[in-house]
Parts: C-alpha cells; structure tokens; sequence
C-alpha cells in the first residue's frame, strides 16, 4: 500500500482474477537418427543439435534426402520384353522415410537431432550423445529413434531403456518404440525375449509398436540412375542411366520393376504422426488407436485376435504390445493404445499418461508466479482457482469423467490439509490435484438374448 503525502485523487486497480493456465503441446516428437546432411548455413553445424522443423521441405532443406544404396535388376528377354528380377537393397538408414510418415500421417512441427550422415556406422554412441541433447529441450513431448532397431547386440536394449529413463526423470515426455525384430513373426519365445529388452523401469512412459510396415516409398533412385545397376540376359551391368541412351526397352522394363517394390519401416514414425493428428482433432485424452496409417501398403505380419491376444495382455511380463493390424475394407489401422505398463490400473493407458503428462506441465510452468509469493491463504486460493478453473475447462471438452466437476476433479491447498505449520516454516506449498481422467474403451461386450413372445 503506498503512502500518500499529496492531496490527489490516485487511481489504484485491484487485480480479483486468478491467473491462468497455459497449456503445453503435446505432440512436439524430437527424432533422433542419421541424415544425408546437417547443414543451415555451413557443414556439421546442425549435427547433435535439435533443430525444430515446420514441415517435410524443411527436412530435406537442412537434412538432405534418403540414402541410395546400389539396387541390382537383372532382366531376362522375353518375346518383345523382359522379365525383371529386383535385388533390393538392405536400408540401413531410415529417418528421413519415418520423418516422412509422421508428416503424411497428421504431423506438425518437430525436432531433428542428426548423429551422423550415411557413410557412418549406425552407432549406440552416436544415440546416446542425440538423447543427451534431446533432454536439454524443454518442448519435445516425445521419443522417436526408428533406426534404434538396427543396432546390434544389446544396442538397442540400452537405447530403448534409455529413452524411458529420460521420460521417467523429466516427466514430460513419451517413448514411442519400435519392436525388435518387427519386421517378421514373432513366436511366445521371441516376444518374451523383446519384452525383456526394455527392462523394467518407467514402463508408463512408453508403447511399443509392432510389426513394421511395408510402405508405399518406393526404393531410392539417384537422379541419374547410378546406384541401379541392371544386367540383361546375363551379360555385364550397365547403370540406369547408361540404358537410357543405348536400350530403351531395358531401360523402361527396369524403371517399372522398381516400382513394385516397397521399402519397410519400423512404425514409431507414423504413430507420431497419429497421436499428433489425434491430440490436434480430438485432444490428447483420446486414445490415438483405430486410426488408419497413410503412406502404408499393409503391415508385414498379418495378425488375427489370436496372434494380438498374446501381444496384448501379457500375465508374466505384464508389459503390452500394440499392435498394427490390416482389415479388410479399412486398411492398416494402429489397434492397442496401452502403455508397456499393461497391468497397470493407473497408467495402463497411452493417452491417460500423455493427458497427465500434458496437466502436470502445464500446471507447473503455469505456477511459476507462486514462487516467494506469501504463502497465505490469498495465494493459496489464486492458485486453486487457477487449477480449477482450467480443469473445468478440461471437463467441459470431455477429458474427466463424472456429472459434474466435484466428480471429476479436486484441487487441494489450505493449512491443515495439504499443509502444516512446519511447512509453512520451510517455505513449502503443497497442492494435491486428483482428475478422473476418460479411459478407452478397449472391449465393447453386447449381449444377445432370445425374448419370449408376450402378444
């Protein structure tokens, strides 16, 4: 209160509103993996930075394009054609295909972290060195490393668990990951084996996808041709580019073998790319499952209820398994939307934890303000009416359950509850916060019955 000397009459306004709270994004993926290039303005300078990007133009701008491995065809005359025969070949690197996908699949805004180019050997080094620039970054809210499964021996146990770590010391992001070996079936010895692979830690802060996709990317083809070396009837190889001047036949009957072969990708790039076109359509509370993947032929294994039975609910392990599955008339759809923590009763839910995830950040960012405030009771109701008046907001989308918002959602912080005089004495303000949050629902039952005819 100032101390008036002067008659005047002085104009003071008194602030009656609460301050509010302002939401964090909740899709912001941060990638981690190999590219052509890193380069803005000079070579390397993008390298082990995360870089946020808008779209895929920027991607190929800072990050360059797809790797072109040699791609053998051997043509065999037949009548006035050929029969071609495609050797495709093994891709090692696939970020700038996954980053494709999360855009083509609903994405926005991301971050890039390139650990190295395409003439380095995929390294759990080169991994652990990204994540550790990727936990300095305050807006990813989540994990993506597609080429993680391309590490060898315990390479990929060590980055998986990793990833979880970071979520589970800075609680503010997701993992998503991709299955071991998801690119064929996978038998109950094989699935307890991959399920041992992320250990047993912070399982809440993480999904695991499987299998891989067969996409609609079509095998890269330098402008030129030079990685496509084509043989006819035996004889020596010539490169596509060569062809196209001296047989044109040839030349034309290898450019459409190429086209029907797909490349396969782990899924964790497309999933992004669904829980960001879920969170922005329908809010991060809905579950990002039942949603049909674009940029995808079908998946590699084709999996019925019984096979999924075994990936979703697991008595030993406990640790669950979504699976990607194709349906005739709808095409590949994303179908589980557990956390690894599958027996969990509190976080068994993908979108529970991300939607908690999501509060707990914005609620924390948004309170700031209360640091060396009084702690009395005048800050103590600014602050629960903060709270409340944002999880009313939540309640009103339909992100808590119940009939009103006694039901869904308490906000405590007063002396005797939260508090005691002690830890008003050490300069602590404790708020409890409890939300009903909207579950899946995963098993929908209807029940038949004979009626007896009464008239």
């Amino acid at each position: 209160m100032p101390t008036y000397r002067t008659p005047d009459v002085y104009v003071e306004e008194i602030s009656v509103f609460p301050p509010s709270v302002a939401e964090v994004e909740t899709a912001i993926p941060a990638f981690i993996g190999y590219t052509g290039q890193a380069r803005k303005v000079s070579a390397g300078d993008l390298s082990n930075r995360p870089t946020k990007i808008y779209n895929f133009a920027e991607y190929e701008q800072y990050f360059g394009g797809p790797d072109a491995p040699d791609i053998d065809v051997a043509l065999v005359a037949d009548g006035p054609g050929f029969i071609a025969t495609v050797t495709p070949p093994d891709i090692t690197y696939l970020m700038y295909y996954a980053v494709k996908m999360f855009f083509d699949n609903g994405g926005g805004k991301c971050y890039i972290v390139s650990v190295g180019g395409y003439a380095d050997a995929i390294d759990l080094a080169d991994f652990t060195a990204g994540l550790d620039a990727v936990a300095l970054e305050d807006e990813p809210t989540l994990l993506v490393c597609p080429e993680a499964v391309q590490l060898g021996g315990t390479g990929y146990d060590t980055m998986s668990q990793n990833m979880l770590i970071q979520c589970g010391t800075l609680k503010d992001r997701f993992a998503i990951l991709d299955l071991f070996g998801g690119e064929a079936a996978q038998d109950n010895t094989a699935l307890t084996a991959n399920r041992a692979r992320v250990g047993n830690n912070n399982l809440k802060y993480g999904a695991l996808y499987y299998p891989f996709l067969r996409s609609s990317f079509n095998h890269a083809v330098t402008d030129l041709g030079t990685n496509v070396n084509v043989t006819i009837d035996g004889g020596a190889a010539a490169t596509l580019d060569t062809l196209q001047t001296t047989a044109t036949a040839a030349f034309n009957a290898a450019k459409a073998a190429l086209l029907d072969h797909y490349i396969v990708l782990p899924p964790s790039g497309a999933v992004a790319g669904v829980y960001a076109a879920t969170d922005t359509a329908r809010g991060v509370w809905k579950a990002p499952a039942n949603v049909g993947l674009a940029d995808v032929v079908e998946p590699t294994v084709r999996l019925d209820n019984a096979h999924q039975d075994e990936l979703n609910v697991d008595a030993t392990t406990g640790k669950s398994i979504n699976a990607i599955r194709a349906f005739a008339g709808k095409g590949t759809l994303v179908w589980g939307a557990r956390t690894l923590a599958g027996n969990d009763n509190e976080w068994r839910y993908v979108p529970v934890r991300r939607f908690f995830n999501m509060v707990e950040e914005s609620v924390k960012k948004s309170t700031y303000w209360a640091v060396f405030e009084p702690n009395d009771a005048n800050t103590w109701v600014k602050v629960r009416g903060m709270i409340e008046n944002y999880l009313t907001q939540k309640w009103r989308e339909g992100a808590l359950a119940g009939a009103t918002t006694k039901d869904a959602f308490f906000v405590r912080c007063s002396l005797g509850t939260t508090m005691n005089a002690q830890d008003i004495l050490e300069g602590r303000m404790n708020v409890e916060i409890g939300m009903a949050a909207v579950r899946p629902a995963e098993f929908i039952v209807l029940k038949f019955s004979h009626k007896l005819q009464t008239s």
